[in-house]
């Protein structure tokens, strides 16, 4: 009989609850929503819906990757003068994993630790490449390159969360598993920020339980940094867990540059607020278009993919643009270890950059590093 993963919200303890484990196999514990990955016969979903004690029941949702140099500059050199380079501070990438190239583990291995949600292996791989490019961005150190594809924080601790297959597609409850064991590892590996270039479109912040979870994150201290997505330039575009009110979610700044996708010519790519919930997104913009940062090594053969040299490669998107605000984040964080994610989220907003665009399109504007780092008087 055919069966399906469907996320249940409890009012109590599922694991206690004789009528829910005895419809079907508990897949994933979430205690950081309340609820569980449960996998049932497609027959028996009205049943669980019936339980006293299931306050709702969502199916799972289809996630995927968001990608769609010259760079609008957001002002790293000034971080870098002052000594800074994000060592010490965590960013955890809920991804298609990382692979362990050379900029990620010389002269010392950052990546510290690795989940993989989708197949339990404990080694380090990215079998699709994306993961890799977004770390890359946000963490590279450039060896192969001589210092010119270095990331914003190349000295950052690196935390790999493989929660997307080989294809760059995934589900709501692997995602909704990969943030929990990111809650219940802050400590251990000193997550600071967890970067998400990733999204599922026709979500409200209400009623999904992605948003739930990143917000608990949020609350709990993790600073959460999400793609607004590549379905623009219309309005309402913006990609889940983009639509919380709480995280920072990121738009492309250069999109209206003309890129190539997959073979598709795409122009104005990044989504645009508001959200279902009428919430003003994104909130602030960094460059997404034609970025060149690091090659998985394990990505699969049939890719077609702007190789720039044996090491590197180019892609646009807004997953893209996301991971240099996550890199900004952890030098600042470097700085000013003490600062809360409201905190930055309003150093962000003081410090970015107006471009002129409507607000449901540029947030608050450009990313600028420099301006965010010396914000002293802000504290």
């Amino acid at each position: 009989m055919k069966t399906i993963r469907v996320i249940v919200e409890h009012s109590g303890s599922w694991r206690k609850d004789e009528k829910i484990c005895a419809l079907g196999e508990i897949k994933y514990d979430l205690p950081i929503i309340n609820a569980c990955v449960l996998e049932i016969p497609e027959n028996a979903l009205e049943k669980l819906k019936n339980i006293d004690t299931v306050i709702a029941v969502h199916h799972t949702t289809k996630i995927a990757a968001q990608m769609y140099t010259e760079r609008q500059t957001v002002n790293v050199n000034a971080a870098y003068e002052q000594g800074l380079s994000g060592r010490g501070v965590g960013i955890a990438f809920l991804d298609t994993g990382i692979c362990p190239v050379a900029d990620l583990v010389l002269p010392e291995d950052r990546i510290v630790a690795f989940k993989d949600v989708v197949a339990g292996k404990t080694t380090p791989y990215d079998d699709n490449g994306h993961g890799t490019h977004v770390a890359g961005i946000a963490a590279g150190n450039g060896l192969r390159s001589n210092g010119m594809y270095m990331g914003i924080a190349p000295e950052c601790d690196i935390i790999g969360v493989k929660i997307l297959s080989r294809d760059g597609q995934g589900n709501s409850a692997d995602v909704l598993s990969g943030v929990q064991w990111v809650l219940d590892n802050k400590q251990r590996y000193n997550i600071r920020i967890a970067n998400l270039s990733v999204g599922t479109a026709g979500q409200t912040a209400k009623n999904d339980p992605l948003v739930k979870a990143v917000e608990a994150l949020w609350d709990n201290g993790i600073v959460v940094v999400a793609a607004a997505g590549n379905n623009g330039p219309d309005a309402g575009t913006i990609t889940s867990p983009g639509v919380s009110r709480k995280i920072i979610t990121v738009g492309a700044a250069d999109d209206s540059r003309s890129v190539e996708i997959w073979g598709d010519d795409l122009v104005d790519f990044s989504g645009r607020g508001p959200t279902p919930d009428c919430i003003i997104k994104p909130d602030i913009l960094a460059p997404g278009a034609n970025i060149v940062s690091l090659l998985s090594i394990q990505r699969a053969p049939n890719q077609k993919l702007r190789i720039v040299d044996k090491y590197y490669l180019e892609l646009s998107g807004t997953s893209m643009a996301t991971p240099m605000v996550s890199g900004a984040i952890a030098l600042l964080l470097e700085k000013y270890p003490y600062l809360t994610p409201n905190e930055i989220k309003y150093m962000l907003k003081l410090s970015s950059t107006d471009l002129g665009h409507p607000q449901n399109h540029q947030g608050w504007g450009l990313l600028d590093i420099e301006k965010l780092i010396d914000m002293e008087e802000h504290l």
